[in-house]
């Protein structure tokens, strides 16, 4: 009997934190896929998940987060990235334990920086976007720490560089890094431009 597939690692943290760009990172240095459940449910629903949240509400899209989640969980290999706000559900944060769950520490500054302060980005939109977003990470803080094997600060890091304190934290013992393969954390991703009807709603 073959034995149950579960991720190598699980990756959570706020917007900014570089989940998707370290998390494809550690994927190469461990020699595993990459899954990021943003992309999963966009390929789920045909459009973009600023659209679903936009057109059907907060909770279709938490419903659905959850149960995308909990496949992947069951289904998924190798380094799998959640969305930032997946560990608002008290069911996928009891579903994650048992696994490898590293969190990644963003502070306000980086955080800001990375997700950038344009009106493309409804996060920070707002009057106060300093405000907004340190909201955001003082009501989550808590349920990544929840839910954490460990925490890796990404402050002033490079990609490489937190994916090599990722392994370090974990023990994981890997060939060095190419740094011709570095990326940099300070690039906005698109899945950070998502409406927001409030502070602690954003749909990531």
């Amino acid at each position: 009997m073959s034995a149950p597939v579960r991720p190598t690692l699980i990756l959570v943290g706020p917007p900014g934190s570089g989940k998707s760009t370290v998390g494809k990172v550690l994927a190469r240095r461990l020699g595993v896929g990459f899954t990021d459940i943003d992309v999963l449910i966009e390929e789920r629903i045909g459009k973009s998940i600023a659209d679903m949240f936009t057109q059907d509400g907060e909770d279709a899209f938490r419903a659905l987060e959850r149960e995308v989640v909990a496949r992947a969980l069951a289904e998924t290999d190798g380094v799998l990235a959640l969305g930032g706000g997946s560990v608002l559900a008290a069911a996928t944060r009891e579903a994650l334990r048992g696994h490898r769950v590293v969190s990644l520490k963003v502070g306000l500054a980086d955080g800001l920086r990375r997700t950038g302060m344009s009106t493309a980005r409804p996060l920070l939109a707002g009057v106060n976007p300093r405000a907004t977003f340190k909201a955001l990470l003082d009501a989550r803080a808590p349920l990544y720490h929840e839910v954490a094997t460990v925490e890796v600060d990404t402050v002033r890091r490079s990609a490489n560089q937190v994916a090599t304190a990722v392994l370090a934290a974990l023990g994981e013992a890997v060939e060095p890094a190419d740094p011709s393969e570095d990326d940099p954390l300070d690039r906005p991703t698109p899945h950070d431009a998502v409406p927001l009807p409030d502070p602690f709603t954003r749909p990531r």
